[in-house]
Order: C-alpha cells, then structure tokens, then sequence
C-alpha cells in the first residue's frame, strides 16, 4: 500500500513537472517591423531594449517594471529632453546592457547577464538583429519610429501594437495610440481653414546642438497646427541646414527657437545682431521658444505640447481655452506617467517669449 502510495505520488509529481516544462516552452511566434518571424516565451516579463526611443515606447506602455537593464546612454545622458528618462529615475539604476546612440552597441555577454526573455531593438536592421538574437540566444524584436520619425506615423502604432501584443499590454497600446490620434485631430480642427503667419523655427538639434540655421521642413508642430512653415519651399524630407540670407529673403513674421539651441541663437545674436534685427520677428518681438523633441528620436508628447503652444500664439482666439502648460503636463502624465513641464521649464526655459534674450 505504501508502494503505491509513493508511485502515485511520484507520478503526480512529475505530471506536474512536465505540464510546468510546457508552460515554460510554450511559444508564439510575431512578426516585427522588419517582417521577421521571430518566436517569442507566450509570457515576457523580462525585458532589455536598444536603439533610440525603443525604451520611451515601452515606457508609453506602462510596461517599466519588466525592463531588466538598459542602455549606458540612457544612464550617462542628462535626462532633461527624455520625459520618459524624467519620470522614471529607477531606470538608472538598471544594469548596463550596452552603448546607446544613434548607432546603438549592444553587448551580448551583458544582456545573457540580465537574464532578458526578449529584446526590443530600433534603427538596426535584419542581419543585426539576426546576429544580436544568436549571440545572446534571446529573440530580438525590431520596433521602429517611420523614416521621418514624426509623431502621426503608421509604423509608431503599428510599434505600439505589437510590443503591446508581446507584454500583455495590448490595452494600453490602443489607449496610447487612440491618444495621440485625438490630440492631433483636435489640434487640426482648432486650426483648419483660418489662415496662419509665415513661421520658421531654428535652433532645432540634429545629431547636436546648432543655431538659427538649423530648421526642418514639414516641422511635426507646424504640420498639426497648419501653420505657414516658410522652410516647406524647399520641398526636403525633415531637417535641413539654411543660409542666413535665405532666413532675410523670407523674413517670417513669427519665428519659435527650439531651446536646446537657444544659448547658441544668443552667442550668435550678440555677434551678429544687425542680421538678426533685420529680421521682422525680431523688430516685432514675435520670437518664442518651444522645448526641444528631437532627443535619442522624436518625443512624442513633447511634440504635441509644443504644437498647443504654437496654436496658442498663432491663433491666440482659437486657443483661448487653452494653458499650454497644463496641456503639457497632461500629455506627459498619460505617456509617461508623471507631470513633467516643469522640470523641463526649469532646464530650458519652457513655454515663453524670448524678448529678454535678444537685447543689444
């Protein structure tokens, strides 16, 4: 009777185990944004991510809590011009997986240390990918922002989506997306069929810091405000570099300064302030500063936040009901969690006329 006693036990002991194996086995396979199949654990709860904005998508996700290391850059960098690296500070304290950057150096030994059940990845290609997922052995997931990177892109939700399918997030990746989509029509129908000034922005940060020169045409803010973006002429995909005298050809009445570049507008306005006050919006004080988006790829709730700023001061009736900087703050609090403005207002200057800066 004990004999088999013990040899019921033993085998519901190793029904158990064999059905725990499964579980653990069990895998479904998805395609990313490279169309990869990639085979996946049915369950991820550990995560490592690389390249840039892939760690702010997940943060949108809401799904902090199951990244395992990240980055250096995300550690090294200052997180001013990164909501999401503002809200979540814990992410420092992370292992380090890597070297960030526009051309992101994953270390696999450091990743196979952390113990990930997938890695999330942006801006590599197939063979990277394929060659990442062999050395760590861990499945590699491209995600990816669109080849311009704006924050109404097809390929931006479709990103949503399926890292939402693969960390039972799906939920929170149709409220995100479902998100930003009403914001920007809101910020369309504000604006739609009333005529604009002509606008520039400089100053715009391009794999660095630049001056007045530094402009990009179809400028996401300008776009969704239907502003009159003089760059536009130019009919270039995203960032451009311009000469000065093509700025006094234009001669826009309205010109906002991105404020990561701003302290280089002033050391060139000191030096230079006969072309700067040759201009219209410098005569008529009409220049504004906006917080800068373009920081390890497009922050998206930045970009929003900036385009109810813009809408304010171009269409100030239209906006009446309007506080850019409350609107900010709400946009920050649904994508990364956490009332955000401030702090960047304290680092950069935040929403503002910027007459002080420009005085002989």
């Amino acid at each position: 009777m004990r004999r088999l006693l013990l040899i019921l036990i033993l085998l519901v002991f190793l029904a158990g185990c064999t059905q725990e194996s499964k579980k653990v086995e069990e895998k479904i396979t998805v395609k990313d944004m490279l169309g990869r199949d990639v085979k996946i654990p049915k369950e991820v709860n550990r995560i490592v991510c690389i390249g840039p904005g892939a760690l702010r998508l997940i943060v949108y996700l809401d799904a902090t809590d199951k990244v395992v290391g990240v980055e250096d850059a995300e550690k090294k960098w200052s997180p001013y011009g990164r909501p999401y690296r503002i809200a979540h500070p814990e992410l420092a304290d992370l292992p380090t997986i890597g070297q960030g950057g526009p051309n992101p150096v994953p270390h696999p030994e450091e990743i196979i240390k952390v113990n990930p059940d997938a890695i999330f990845a942006t801006y590599i290609d197939a063979q990277q990918a394929d060659n990442l997922q062999q050395k760590t052995g861990v499945p590699v997931v491209v995600l990816s922002y669109g080849q311009l990177a704006t924050f109404d892109n097809q390929e931006i939700f479709d990103s949503l989506r399926l890292a939402g399918k693969i960390l039972d997030k799906e939920k929170r990746a149709d409220e995100v997306i479902k998100f930003i989509q009403s914001t920007i029509s809101e910020l369309e129908s504000r604006t739609k069929g009333v005529e604009s000034p002509t606008v520039y922005v400089g100053g715009i940060g391009y794999k660095g810091q630049h001056g007045i020169e530094s402009t990009e045409c179809s400028f996401p803010p300008f776009v969704a405000v239907n502003a009159k973006n003089v760059v536009d002429e130019l009919n270039k995909p995203g960032h451009v570099f311009i000469d000065k005298e093509k700025l006094l050809e234009w001669n826009p009445d309205i010109i906002f300064i991105d404020e990561n570049g701003l302290a280089l507008v002033k050391d060139d306005y000191s030096k230079n302030p006969d072309f700067y006050n040759s201009l219209k919006a410098f005569k008529e004080e009409r220049v504004y500063g906006i917080l800068p988006f373009n920081y390890y790829t497009t922050n998206i709730g930045t970009a929003l936040a900036d385009a109810y700023y813009i809408g304010k001061v171009l269409y100030p009736e239209k906006f009446s009901d309007i506080s850019p900087e409350k609107k900010a703050n709400d946009i920050f609090e649904f994508l990364v969690g956490k009332a955000v403005y401030n702090i960047m207002k304290e680092k950069y200057g935040g929403f503002t006329k910027l007459t002080e800066n420009f005085k002989p």
